[in-house]
């Protein structure tokens, strides 16, 4: 006997695209442009850091992070966003953010709403733990399709009333995953009007929030500072998987209000996954550097250059604003994906692999994401092979 919550699961992106690719030949060398995994230099001073705390291997973590940890964090939000949080009450250390992403909807979303199954908003695309997250607390999903015509972000305010009403959380990625859009400072202003409105939570998944052109994302918690908008609408997530290029530290946390804060505390104390002591001194350490985030943000702003050459005059190419994905439009996605891996050897992804049909089409089905993580002259030469092989 298996739950049935989970028993509909889509098979997920990255073994459905073996499924699809792997079993034909490349065309060419390989190019990996699939996975979001940074591949920058990382700064290679946390070894030291890591070394020099390595006694704290012996013994348990912190739970919800150590106070040096949870101060840098504060600090760098108070650099970032210009808002000052308590770091005790109002900061939690997560083992990366997906793990955050989905405990906290364990921890905050309640059984029922106003005696009815609660609903789950997630853009649509969506990066997936949004919508087993759902699924693990009994709510309804409703995905929003974010396309062209809502300008690449899911418009909340179209829902009905009795959608809202309904509505525990919303979950919102900006910069968006897949689509490099941003949020406006008007956009998280009517989200958040919407929240106060219809009593619901917003789940802003900000992993990517560093990465960007020239000007800094507007976040969410200072749209809610400026609006005096009650902070336990608010539960904002930050990584350094992409910021400082380390994925594998699995390192990110939570900015909430005191009482989701505490809630989330207290789920980890029983069902939670700290972070190794070594490597909370670690991210300590990186969320109080900016010098290597600045030149992360400019090998990426080499990136953006490069694709802007190579795609720019192509009929709805769309240069990101923000992130470091390509969402190109073909005529069928999984056919491109197929064509370009057994003509070429570049590795690309479907777009309907990280959407759900809603309303009776799939938004992703029209496009491929394309990482651009590959060092840059390998990127280059897989974007023109993408070009030549797909538009000819």
């Amino acid at each position: 006997m298996f739950p049935e919550r989970f028993a509909n699961l889509p098979a997920y992106a990255f073994p459905r695209l073996r499924t699809l690719l792997d079993a034909h030949a490349p065309g060419g060398e390989v190019v990996h442009m699939t996975i979001g995994e940074p591949k920058h230099a990382f700064p290679r001073w946390i070894v030291d850091v890591i070394a020099e705390n390595a006694d704290g291997f012996n013994s348990y973590p912190v739970n919800e992070g150590m106070p040096e940890l949870l101060q840098a964090a504060g600090d760098w939000v108070g650099r970032r966003y210009g808002v000052t949080l308590d770091p005790a009450s109002r900061i939690m250390a997560l083992n990366g953010t997906r793990e955050g992403l989905y405990n906290a909807m364990m921890a905050l979303s309640p059984e029922v709403k106003g005696g009815k199954r609660p609903v789950v908003l997630a853009p649509n695309p969506f990066y997936q733990v949004y919508m087993v997250a759902a699924l693990s607390v009994g709510a309804e999903p409703i995905f929003l399709n974010a396309t062209h015509e809502t300008g690449h972000l899911p418009d909340f305010a179209a829902l009905s009333e009795e959608v809202l009403n309904r509505v525990t959380v919303a979950y919102l990625c900006s910069p968006a995953n897949p689509q490099g859009t941003v949020a406006s400072r008007a956009y998280w202003a009517e989200l958040i009007g919407l929240a106060e409105r219809y009593d619901f939570r917003i789940f802003a998944d900000e992993c990517y929030a560093e990465i960007y052109r020239d000007t800094p994302p507007v976040g969410i918690l200072e749209v809610a500072q400026e609006m005096g908008a009650d902070p336990e609408r608010i539960v904002a997530f930050h990584s350094l998987s992409k910021r400082s290029n380390l994925p594998g530290l699995r390192s990110g946390f939570v900015a909430s209000g005191p009482k989701n804060i505490a809630q989330m505390k207290q789920l980890r104390n029983y069902a939670g996954s700290p972070l190794p002591m070594p490597l909370q001194h670690a991210a300590a350490r990186l969320w109080a550097d900016e010098a290597h985030v600045i030149e992360n943000r400019r090998l990426y702003g080499e990136k953006y250059e490069i694709a802007d050459e190579i795609l720019g005059n192509l009929p709805g190419y769309r240069s990101p604003e923000a992130g470091f994905f390509l969402w190109l439009p073909v005529e069928d996605g999984e056919a491109a994906t197929l064509r370009l891996w057994q003509e070429t050897g570049v590795r690309v992804l479907p777009g309907a692999y990280l959407s759900q049909e809603a309303g009776g089409v799939n938004p992703g089905q029209g496009y491929i994401r394309v990482a651009m993580v590959a060092p840059k002259d390998e990127m280059a030469d897989g974007l023109r092979r993408l070009r030549a092989c797909l538009y000819g």
